[in-house]
């Protein structure tokens, strides 16, 4: 599920790294909590291994660009693998934590609940209410999900790796969260309002290594 909310650029720029420019959609940065399931995860040439292949994971978002390079800034990566997450870490640099995560189906419900501590918790029942529609370039659902890399800081040096999927099959979703503290662990204030609500089945997708493309000096 892809649940998005507006929030303003104020809020945003003090805790994106300032190399980084805040990508916009008609003058509104965005921000997402994405719980999901990873299924069938490896290096290439090597077959999915016990322990770091399969498991729930839920990320906290916004958009950015570097160079007018769109792509996804990531303010923490929750995940039920302590492998997966040592493993992540270690080669994307990335801001992986490990969480205590169930995903269950209720009927056509998918129940989702997610612990890292007392203070990054996320529960929430949510299901597709509408067919496959893929979105159309220029409208905000294909802005926010056609994303084709990933950035991060590390060690003074911005780095980034591509991404290759096909077109998000995006369906509109409905959702009762029930709690959700992973914006506000980031510094993240979400607005009261209901999110922006998505629901995807399935994808699959190809990731690259991380390549450094600048130093801040």
């Amino acid at each position: 599920m892809f649940a998005h909310w507006p929030v303003s650029a104020e809020i945003l720029r003090p805790l994106v790294p300032h190399v980084l420019s805040l990508d916009m959609f008609e003058g509104q940065c965005w921000v997402a909590v994405t719980p999901f399931h990873m299924t069938g995860i490896r290096p290439r040439g090597i077959p999915p291994l016990p322990g770091i292949s399969n498991f729930p994971e839920l990320n906290v978002r916004t958009y950015v660009t570097s160079g007018g390079k769109p792509g996804v800034y990531f303010f923490s990566l929750d995940a039920a693998s302590r492998a997966a997450v040592w493993a992540a870490r270690a080669t994307y640099r990335l801001p992986y934590f490990y969480a205590r995560m169930s995903v269950e189906r209720e009927g056509d419900w998918i129940a989702y609940r997610s612990q890292r501590n007392h203070d990054a918790e996320f529960q929430a029942k949510y299901r597709p209410r509408a067919p496959i529609q893929l979105r159309s370039p220029g409208t905000v659902e294909h802005w926010l999900t056609e994303r084709y890399c990933l950035y991060t800081v590390f060690r003074n040096s911005v780095f980034r790796a591509e991404i290759h999927h096909e077109q998000w099959p995006l369906q509109d979703a409905e959702a009762d969260i029930l709690g959700n503290t992973m914006a506000s662990a980031a510094g993240v204030s979400l607005p009261q309002a209901q999110p922006l609500l998505h629901f995807a089945k399935k994808l699959q997708v190809l990731i690259w290594p991380l390549g450094r493309i600048e130093t801040i000096r």
